[in-house]
């Protein structure tokens, strides 16, 4: 965690906590009624904007507006909150203050590339010191309890890895600006999670505290072949990448050579 921002002392040990699931079922699934939109992310998604910078519906950073902000106090986006009561119930749960919320629609992927799409957030961007370091919370929709959240104190380090299982009604919540983090989503059909930028601060503490959050899970087993097939494949594909910049480059800058 930081310092110079309010923090969560439950966030303070590892980063993470999971806390008990929530009755999913017992939810309707307002997911399928959402305006989905393309947004660039880690692996092949859409998202659903519960909020945005402006209650239109868009994803982008709130500091990619004008005037620019931190991911905070995003505004809702009255046709989405229609569909969707139960999931903004969700999100103002802890009465905590609530930045970009979205729905993301994820479709199976591979270890291998959610290994390479792994990534940090920048949530914190233009955040003054003083107010609540923002995080993130993951409360999984569908049922995918052989998907795995993946999480890297260190991108190319597998040994720092952590995979928490993503069963209906998984919360998570994440400081995902210190966290390398994708999904591995393996079901056969899309993968559906709401997605909220919470303030920390003594509101989300309660609501940690409420909900009996653990700062350390067991991580879900995998083979080492597996692992070391992904590393090999993310180092492949980010070589692959590097040359392919270089050579879009190269072709923008020789008409002036």
């Amino acid at each position: 965690m930081t310092t110079g921002h309010i923090t969560v002392p439950a966030l303070a040990e590892t980063g993470y906590v999971v806390l008990d699931r929530y009755d999913q079922a017992r939810d309707p699934e307002e997911w399928h009624d959402l305006e989905y939109t393309g947004w660039r992310s880690s692996g092949v998604t859409r998202f659903a904007p519960l909020t945005s910078y402006a209650g239109e519906i868009e994803c982008n950073g709130f500091w990619n507006h004008t005037p620019p902000r931190a991911d905070k106090d995003g505004v809702w986006i009255p046709s989405q909150v229609a569909h969707a009561p139960a999931l903004v119930r969700r999100a103002q749960e802890p009465r905590a203050g609530v930045g970009r919320c979205r729905v993301i629609e994820l479709q199976p992927n591979t270890y291998a590339d959610a290994v390479y799409n792994l990534h940090q957030d920048d949530n914190n961007r233009l955040n003054p010191e003083g107010t609540g370091w923002v995080v993130r919370a993951f409360f999984n929709l569908t049922d995918d309890p052989d998907s795995l959240l993946l999480l890297r104190r260190d991108r190319f380090d597998p040994s720092t890895e952590l995979r928490i299982p993503l069963p209906a009604g998984a919360r998570v919540i994440v400081d995902t600006q210190h966290f390398w983090h994708a999904v591995w989503h393996r079901g056969d059909s899309p993968r559906y999670g709401l997605i909220v930028s919470w303030e920390s601060g003594p509101e989300l503490e309660a609501y940690i505290h409420e909900h009996h959050g653990v700062a350390r899970v067991d991580s879900a087993p995998l083979d080492a072949t597996t692992v070391e097939h992904a590393q090999r494949e993310l180092h492949r594909r980010l070589e692959e990448r590097r040359q392919a910049m270089a050579a879009l480059g190269a072709a923008f800058v020789a008409p002036e050579g």
